[in-house]
């Protein structure tokens, strides 16, 4: 990336996490992320007054599921009716959980490949950061497994992890049409971003005891709706990527149609190897040349 480092701001959604933001506010570095975001997801304790003791700009999302509370972030920082200007092209968008199981001053290591032009989306790895199971549950500890190993069988996409911690240009997300309101939020980017052919990359990041109970691993209900949610998407994609290449293919009539054409157009060769013609649109993630490099740093 050239010239002055883009801008940044911060989407942090919060459910109840008095005790825990004031944490994660204060050890945000503030000069590289200067725009944070807290979005109040229907706390009924004191999570608003305490984002706004610690300077965020606090949004509020009825609208319960975590999905619900990144996309009011999300509108806020690029739609232009919130933050002025907004933020656009390379600007970076990053996403970090209020409960302070991450550790906010890691950001560094997120936003350097987007800075160096090496990443479009920049995944915080907890599992290439050693996280053990008395941080990252068993529950979440497997299903994070099950999902990436599903997702590198029926994709060829080799994540690690499913993360909260995460940075992409506001240009990418954009493109990602991002849409999900609640537990398959982070699912629907990484899908979205294999598919749609952005460079992605894993960079490890630590991980730690969450202060207070989860709202999705820490009861019986969240973890099997979370899990349905996830598998869902996966399995729900695979599908619709299917359908989408059988419904590109062409039919035995337009095949023959073209092999007669091939043998009737008088520039000969040229008619058979596409040189000298325009060749169609193709979507993104369309061949190998155009997939996207998820690898880890």
């Amino acid at each position: 990336m050239n010239g002055a480092p883009a801008r940044v701001g911060v989407v942090v959604p919060a459910l109840d996490e008095e005790q825990a933001l004031p944490l994660v506010l204060a050890e945000l570095p503030r000069a590289r992320a200067p725009v944070v975001v807290v979005v109040d997801n229907g706390s009924r304790d004191g999570t608003a007054e305490a984002a706004r003791r610690s300077g965020a700009h606090v949004l509020s999302e009825p609208r319960r599921g975590y999905g619900s509370a990144c996309l009011a972030g999300i509108a806020w920082l690029t739609r232009g009716d919130g933050l002025v200007p907004p933020l656009a092209g390379e600007d970076v968008i990053v996403f970090l959980d209020a409960d302070h199981s991450d550790y906010p001053e890691e950001l560094g290591s997120l936003l350097a490949p987007l800075d160096e032009a090496r990443a479009e989306l920049v995944l915080g790895s907890r599992i290439l950061g050693g996280a053990d199971r008395r941080a990252l549950l068993p529950q979440a500890w497997y299903g994070n497994r099950l999902a990436c190993l599903l997702m590198r069988v029926l994709f060829g996409a080799r994540y690690t992890d499913l993360g909260p911690f995460r940075a992409i240009t506001a240009a990418a997300l954009a493109r990602l049409e991002m849409g999900d309101t609640g537990f398959g939020w982070t699912i629907e980017m990484q899908l979205k971003a294999w598919s749609g052919g952005l460079r992605v990359l894993e960079v490890p990041v630590r991980y730690r005891a969450r202060i207070g109970r989860s709202k999705i691993t820490g009861t019986v209900r969240g973890t099997l709706r979370a899990g349905a949610k996830i598998l869902g998407w996966i399995l729900a994609w695979r599908v619709s990527t299917w359908l989408r290449a059988w419904a590109r293919r062409p039919g035995p009539r337009s095949r023959a149609r073209s092999r007669s054409a091939a043998t009737r157009d008088p520039a000969g060769s040229r008619a058979s190897t596409g040189r000298g013609r325009r060749s169609p649109p193709r979507p993104p993630g369309w061949g190998a040349a155009s997939r996207p490099r998820c690898r880890a740093q």
